[in-house]
């Protein structure tokens, strides 16, 4: 997939439209948890797509199903709070919501197309059925009509024939199911849309057909989004902002052009460097050694102590707050969670690795 990097022109500036912050989960009970996310906070703009990187285990999953409160047992939220500011103006706390107030916020307000979307429609219900079911149960008054009607401009709009309305999840290939999985979510034209790794399982020309619905869905319609995936590369292409997640934490956010030209944080140099550029000269691909750590365990200091080139003493004894670099003037959207960013500027590494524009 060819690397296209958003342009400064395309990043949103409008109000909040969800806010996360200080998100804590635990997996387990008792005395001893597994803390999963430890005090996460995040801000989406409307109309804005937020990139949400890092690998496995690293609690990106967790934040959403976390935020959308879809977090199954063992997971508990402990603390924080998810803010949704409705079309109203009004704010309401997710995470306080009642289950009568959370059913019809959900779909309405927030939906999600979850991780492996292409084995989440039911197998036995035609694709008509499953669409207007979702529009019936939060809009009762529609006609028969009016939900099939509803139903074949949905399938339209994410690029699918109307005539697939009487086909079983079966009997449409992977990249079809995971677009009647989208229309499903935008079916009641949701503020803020989730999606959880939405290319999964998908061939690279797939997932540049379902980047380039998304991208122009959001356009057309105007909602937010929450894309979370383990490939860099695609976030560059499709996002406004990216946050890297590591060991339950973000360790840095910034405009997608900024992480990809220049970034801060070692785990995202990382990450970066370990897929093939498709323009300019060869290199050898980085990788990191190692593997995160084990969150079942305390963590003295800064999770990626073990596995960073730049880590020194008290990297390994102090985890380092989520704040605004040296930089700040020039990159004044920018956060580090990095001790190298509290040295004297002297001393701190201008960039790990410069990319080309």
């Amino acid at each position: 997939m060819s690397t296209v990097l958003p342009t400064p022109a395309t990043v949103k500036t409008g109000e909040p439209v969800l806010q996360i912050r200080n998100l804590v989960v635990d997996y387990g009970y008792g005395d001893d948890p597994t803390h999963v996310l430890r005090e996460v906070s995040l801000t989406l703009n409307k109309g804005e797509v937020l990139g949400l990187a890092g690998e496995s285990g690293c609690g990106m999953s967790t934040l959403a199903y976390a935020a959308s409160r879809l977090l199954p047992p063992p997971g508990i939220i402990t603390g924080g709070e998810v803010l949704f500011t409705r079309r109203d103006g009004s704010v309401v706390d997710i995470l306080k919501l009642s289950d009568k107030e959370l059913r019809a916020a959900r779909w309405n307000d927030i939906a999600i197309v979850f991780q492996g979307a292409m084995n989440s429609l039911n197998p036995v219900y035609r694709v008509s059925k499953q669409l207007t079911d979702v529009i019936a149960t939060h809009r009762p008054a529609l006609s028969r009509r009016e939900l099939d009607d509803r139903a074949a401009e949905l399938l339209e709009l994410v690029g699918i024939s109307p005539d697939r309305l009487r086909s079983f999840p079966h009997q449409l290939s992977g990249g079809m199911r995971q677009r009647v999985m989208i229309a499903m979510a935008l079916a009641l034209e949701p503020q803020v849309l989730i999606m959880d790794e939405p290319t999964t399982a998908l061939d690279v020309v797939m997932q540049r057909q379902i980047v380039e619905q998304i991208t122009d869905l959001r356009e057309r319609l105007g909602f937010a989004v929450i894309f979370i995936t383990h490939d860099v590369s695609l976030l560059i292409e499709v996002a406004d902002r990216i946050a890297i997640m590591y060991a339950g934490e973000i360790v840095e956010s910034a405009t997608a052009s900024e992480v990809y030209r220049m970034p801060r944080h070692p785990y995202s140099d990382g990450l970066l460097g370990s897929f093939p550029p498709l323009h300019g000269p060869r290199r050898e691909l980085g990788g990191i050694p190692g593997s995160p750590p084990d969150l079942a365990k305390p963590i003295d200091g800064c999770p990626y102590a073990d596995r960073c080139p730049f880590a020194f003493d008290r990297c390994r004894v102090e985890n380092p707050a989520l704040k605004q670099t040296v930089f700040a003037d020039l990159e004044p959207e920018r956060l580090v969670a990095c001790h190298l960013h509290d040295l004297p500027l002297a001393k701190v590494p201008v960039q790990l690795t410069r990319r080309p524009a």
